[in-house]
């Protein structure tokens, strides 16, 4: 006779769930962002326009949802390199990817004060993101490597390095302008 788990397996949630904490992260990005750490939880589910309860459901905890934002930034990251692979030339792909990455540290910039104030800090969320950084990296760059694309001594983590500094440099006007020039200058830098 078959032995059976008496475990069940985990329900997949519903669409209108899904689509409920997604919009909860979306407006806890942006609230964290504009508010920090503090924001009211209340003023973010109104902005997602759920009730309290349905936040509560999906994220239990400040500490949770602020996870919870962090984590999706970085699993988008991840998930774009895969996209961008699928739909682009391998330079442009690493060049759309980069400034991306841009956008995620600008954000994550803002969210610091947030982030700084879950229960035993965040610095094994930051670990966790790095590989998942780095390795969307490495694989950009070596298909771009493999295309003939760009230059075989091109280092991921030597492009990530200069990329990661960007959001602690002070500089006038619409950051992104200046975002799209650094990532030109790697990227012209980085050609064959």
């Amino acid at each position: 006779m078959a032995k059976t788990s008496s475990t069940p397996a985990p329900r997949k949630r519903r669409s209108d769930a899904e689509q409920n904490r997604l919009q909860i992260l979306k407006a806890a990005k942006a609230t964290f962002t504009r508010d920090g750490a503090a924001a009211s939880l209340d003023a973010i589910a109104r902005r997602a326009g759920v009730g309290p309860g349905t936040l509560y459901r999906h994220f239990p905890t400040r500490d949770a949802l602020i996870e919870a934002v962090y984590r999706r930034e970085v699993e988008a990251l991840g998930s774009a390199a895969q996209e961008f692979s699928e739909a682009m030339e391998p330079v442009d792909a690493l060049r759309v990817w980069m400034l991306l990455f841009l956008d995620y540290l600008g954000a994550k910039h803002l969210i610091v004060p947030a982030l700084n104030s879950i229960s035993g800090g965040p610095k094994r969320l930051y670990e966790g993101s790095r590989s998942v950084v780095q390795q969307a990296m490495r694989r950009l760059v070596l298909r771009a490597i493999d295309a003939g694309q760009i230059r075989s001594d091109v280092d991921a983590d030597v492009l990530l390095r200069a990329l990661l500094g960007f959001p602690y440099v002070p500089f006038g006007g619409e950051w992104r302008d200046g975002a799209r020039q650094l990532v030109d200058i790697l990227i012209a830098g980085s050609l064959r």
